[in-house]
């Protein structure tokens, strides 16, 4: 577990939330993100920083954005639904849900604002699907009808624990070394790989599962699994969101 810090000497890690259309003790609609992602952060010794997408009609400001994020020390680009199929230049799928094109545009600029930067950057699930579509990139919309030739295939990918193997020698390797158990939630993968992505760490059955972008002036993971869902008992996941903390803090 990570110990409390004082609140100077936490770097701000900036996140943006999710809508949502209810939420517990809340009577409308609400803007929430995972209470176990905060935590992770928290813990790394960070200070995690929740802010409004404001993108309306699907069309954020750059300017805005950078503004905005001119208080951040590093950035993570959580988890959620899936991005509208256009800002990959694909065809939607049926099994689409909860898309926002609000929220895609906020966080896609949110990306573009952070790279241009060089700001610390940990993308999670959907937003290292947010930076591979922002460069490029293109996804399996569906790996439960996509990927293989069996009615199960690409279904141990949703509420299941399996290993991955990261790449020797990379920057996530160093982090949570070249084997390590992930917890994964997700009906969507990278296929094409946006510009300058590489990818580091793989499922069994061949999924991506990291990237990362050599050459980037600043520090930058994108991870297909939830390290927050397991960082309080595995010392691995854990060491991810500390990595990124560590970077906002140099």
């Amino acid at each position: 577990m990570g110990e409390a810090r004082p609140a100077l000497d936490r770097p701000r890690i900036v996140i943006p939330a999710r809508f949502s259309a209810s939420a517990s003790a809340l009577r409308y609609g609400a803007e929430v993100t995972s209470r176990t992602l905060v935590t992770a952060v928290f813990a790394a010794g960070g200070e995690p920083l929740v802010i409004h997408p404001h993108a309306p009609g699907g069309v954020a400001d750059p300017d805005d954005v950078a503004a905005r994020l001119a208080l951040a020390d590093g950035v993570l680009l959580p988890g959620g639904g899936d991005l509208a199929a256009r800002w990959t230049g694909q065809q939607p799928h049926p099994t689409l849900y909860d898309v926002d094109e609000e929220q895609d545009a906020f966080d896609l600029a949110v990306a573009a604002v952070a790279l241009e930067r060089g700001l610390p950057l940990l993308a999670v699930c959907r937003g290292l699907q947010v930076v591979n579509a922002h460069r490029g990139g293109r996804v399996v919309q569906d790996m439960d009808t996509e990927l293989g030739d069996g009615p199960d295939a690409g279904r141990h990918h949703r509420h299941r624990r399996h290993d991955v193997t990261v790449t020797a020698g990379s920057a996530l390797a160093a982090v949570v070394g070249e084997r390590v158990a992930v917890s994964c939630y997700h009906h969507q993968c990278l296929a094409d790989l946006g510009a300058g992505l590489r990818v580091v760490a793989r499922a069994e059955d061949d999924v991506v599962e990291a990237v990362d972008l050599p050459g980037h002036p600043g520090w930058f993971l994108g991870v297909q699994w939830h390290p927050e869902d397991t960082w309080d008992t595995d010392p691995a996941q854990l060491a991810l969101f500390r990595a990124l903390v560590d970077a906002a803090r140099g």
